[in-house]
Formats: structure tokens, C-alpha cells, sequence
């Protein structure tokens, strides 16, 4: 089983700055969840990553998979040799040059990369099962509004 980091500090950041604090939780909300999933599926966030783009898309080339990841090709590398090794995905000749390799999911790597989504989504309704339906609501409304429109200005909102 692959390790288990540890929590991140449970410092809080200092009072007064809404930025750290917004950081600060939603960092501690992504990584308690990434624990979350890691611990029932044995899958680290890169390899997870990796696998998702793996399986959502025609056999690649590790080039294209670093592309795509934003990762250098080194370690595609040894992300796909331990995926590999786990029998999540395979590499193949590609048919249009020899002498490179594609990556393709195995059907064992889809019902891994399926069974990590369902975690994700357990444990994400877990969290909002802590709030009544308008909460929700108005927490998904307000997170939309930071993420779909950055720039906009204060007040403003696309989606309203």
C-alpha cells in the first residue's frame, strides 16, 4: 500500500487575511479528501491524475501525457512504469512509428480509476451533508463565481 502523507499543518493563517484563509481551507479540503480516496484505492493524486487522462482518451504518447499533465517527461516516466507494474495501464507499439510507445488504460486501470471517482464523490457528499440545501447552494454559487469569472470585479457575477 502506498504510504500515507500526513495532514498538512493545522496552523491557521493569521487573522485578517481572507486570501490565506481561502487557500489555507480549501487546501486542507482537497488534501483530507485525497487522503480519503488514496487510503481505499491505494492511488497517489499523481498517479490518479495520470490515469484519468490515460483513460479518457485514445492510447497516447508519454510526450503528450507529460504535455498534458504540465509535468516533465521524466516523470511520466516513472508514473507510467508504476502504473504499469500495478497492471492500470499498458504500453503498445504505435502503429504510426516504431520506435515509439503509446499508454493505454487496461480494463483493470478503468475499474480503479472508476472506483477512485466514487470515493471522490462519497467523501464530497459527505462534506456537503454538513450543510442544509441552502448552504450548499449558496456554497457551490459562491465558488463557481471565484472560479468561472477570476477577473471579475467585486460584486459581479456571470452565473447570476
Amino acid at each position: 500500500m502506498t504510504p500515507v502523507t500526513p495532514a498538512p499543518a493545522h496552523h491557521h493563517p493569521a487573522p485578517g487575511n481572507p486570501g490565506d484563509e481561502l487557500f489555507w481551507l480549501l487546501r486542507r479540503a482537497l488534501h483530507t479528501m485525497r487522503r480519503d480516496v488514496r487510503e481505499r484505492v491505494d492511488l497517489t493524486p499523481s498517479r490518479h491524475r495520470l490515469l484519468r487522462v490515460v483513460a479518457r482518451a485514445e492510447p497516447q504518447r508519454q510526450t503528450a501525457l507529460a504535455a498534458a499533465l504540465d509535468v516533465v517527461p521524466r516523470s511520466i516516466t516513472s508514473l507510467v512504469d508504476d502504473l504499469e507494474r500495478a497492471g492500470l495501464v499498458e504500453r503498445r507499439p504505435d502503429p504510426t512509428d516504431r520506435r515509439a510507445t503509446l499508454v493505454a488504460a487496461t480494463d483493470e486501470g478503468r475499474a480503479v480509476l472508476a472506483e477512485a471517482d466514487r470515493e471522490r464523490r462519497r467523501h464530497a457528499e459527505e462534506l456537503l451533508a454538513r450543510l442544509d440545501p441552502g448552504e450548499q447552494e449558496t456554497l457551490l454559487r459562491l465558488l463557481h463565481r471565484l472560479v468561472d469569472d477570476p477577473d471579475g470585479a467585486p460584486g459581479e457575477c456571470a452565473r447570476d
